[in-house]
């Protein structure tokens, strides 16, 4: 399992090398809160190599020139993957780049620290071999390996010394998290002798995930979360905003949906799934209608564990409203049939898992009265009433709300 960049930085922060002040952004406007003074540099999170060559790391001076840059990073996909998250970095000028890395020598089942003095060098394959410098850790770690790679590197004096004590913590994290690699690429240098981890990957041990609570906890979040992009091929080609967050939104309009979304960040909330249900698919054989588009939304969202809020923004001029009220209503009375499972907590004790989304509905017009009276009877498992509001900031306020409280609930 590989980790982003982001999360690898946390452990080398918390492990004691240098690395430079960062911010997670999960939305553009986050931006609008950045903690880092400017220039800073915005960094696609995604698994895959080659980033910087597809544009998804930019140098930006101002925060205008940020949120631009943030929102075509986050919708630019790299070999096929779109970010989920970007991370802002502070600017850091080196003048040499090296490359480090902790990783398994299958031939020998040992570990072997490599480092070059050239940061690209694995892109390179062809001359890596004449360029690397390896040490085999044929016994028990002391810094006496780590000092050794350094001095086949060439390194002398206080650099040797830092680059070192570098590498040592490396491999003290390699054998901590149960590693199969772990690489800086570049360590930067500054003109100072400064050394700044400036990127770095590690890959875990699937077989060891088990050891550890911490990296269980993101090995299952990655394992529960179905993927907007899953949840768009099971709904079909309509117009859908792929975010990451545990709100949901449906509306009849791109405006309607987008100015949601809109306020749902603002208010501190983070979007998931936001569907345009105006239109029909373009490759669905029969015609649909928007309550047969709203239906199927709903329950592909209702079995989505990353989603814990479903909100609903309808305008009055929706056709056969009376209909669609009556959509959302069967949801609800169905909502039964998602039986509670029975799954264990942390190892020790069973509980229940009462996984179904909070429904916000958002309603404006002439059906609004008839629609909060027939809904507002109706209840979701676990007890909990359909919200009915005409207001849309008060929508987003409830939706929010809700998604906050259950984020709190569900850590056990």
């Amino acid at each position: 399992m590989d980790l982003l960049e982001y999360q690898v930085k946390e452990w080398f922060s918390e492990i004691g090398i240098p690395v430079l002040p960062s911010q997670r952004i999960d939305h553009p406007t986050d931006l609008k809160r950045l903690k880092i003074r400017y220039p800073v540099v915005l960094k696609s999170q995604v698994h895959v190599g080659g980033r910087a060559k597809a544009g998804g790391v930019r140098f930006v001076e101002t925060t205008i020139d940020a949120i631009a840059a943030a929102q075509h990073i986050f919708n630019l996909p790299i070999l096929g993957e779109l970010p989920e998250v970007l991370l802002a970095e502070a600017k850091y000028d080196a003048e040499q780049e090296f490359y480090l890395a902790v990783v398994v020598d299958t031939a020998v089942c040992r570990p072997i620290l490599l480092g070059c003095t050239e940061a690209d060098v694995y892109w390179d394959w062809e001359s890596a071999g004449n360029k690397m410098h390896h040490v085999v850790v044929d016994g028990e770690f002391s810094p006496f390996y780590a000092r050794r790679l350094a001095l086949k590197m060439g390194l002398q004096g206080s650099l040797m010394q830092s680059v070192s004590t570098v590498v040592e913590k490396m491999y003290h994290l390699f054998v901590e998290k149960d590693l199969d690699l772990i690489e800086i690429s570049p360590l930067g240098v500054s003109a100072t002798g400064e050394i700044m981890a400036l990127n770095g990957s590690v890959s875990v041990n699937e077989r060891a995930i088990g050891r550890h609570p911490d990296i269980a906890e993101i090995a299952t979040k990655i394992a529960n979360r179905r993927t907007n992009r899953e949840i768009a091929r099971n709904l079909g080609d309509w117009d859908v905003v792929e975010m990451h967050g545990k709100i949901a939104i449906l509306g009849n309009g791109a405006g309607s949906v987008m100015a949601t979304l809109d306020l749902v960040v603002n208010a501190g909330g983070k979007p998931g799934v936001c569907l345009n249900l105006r239109h029909a698919n373009a490759t669905d054989t029969s015609p649909t209608t928007l309550t047969d588009r709203l239906e199927k939304a709903l329950n592909s969202l209702a079995v989505d564990k990353s989603i814990h809020v479903i909100l609903i923004n309808f305008l009055g001029s929706i056709p056969r409203s009376g209909e669609v009220i009556d959509s959302i209503g069967h949801f609800v009375e169905n909502s039964s049939t998602f039986k509670p499972q029975l799954v264990r907590s942390n190892g020790s004790k069973n509980r229940r898992d009462n996984h179904f989304p909070r429904l916000v509905v958002r309603l404006a017009g002439s059906e609004f009265k008839t629609a909060r009276e027939y809904l507002a009877t109706l209840k979701t498992p676990g007890d909990t009433p359909v919200v009915v509001v005409e207001s849309l900031d008060e929508a987003v306020a409830e939706a929010v709300r809700f998604a906050k409280a259950t984020t709190v609930h569900r850590r056990f």
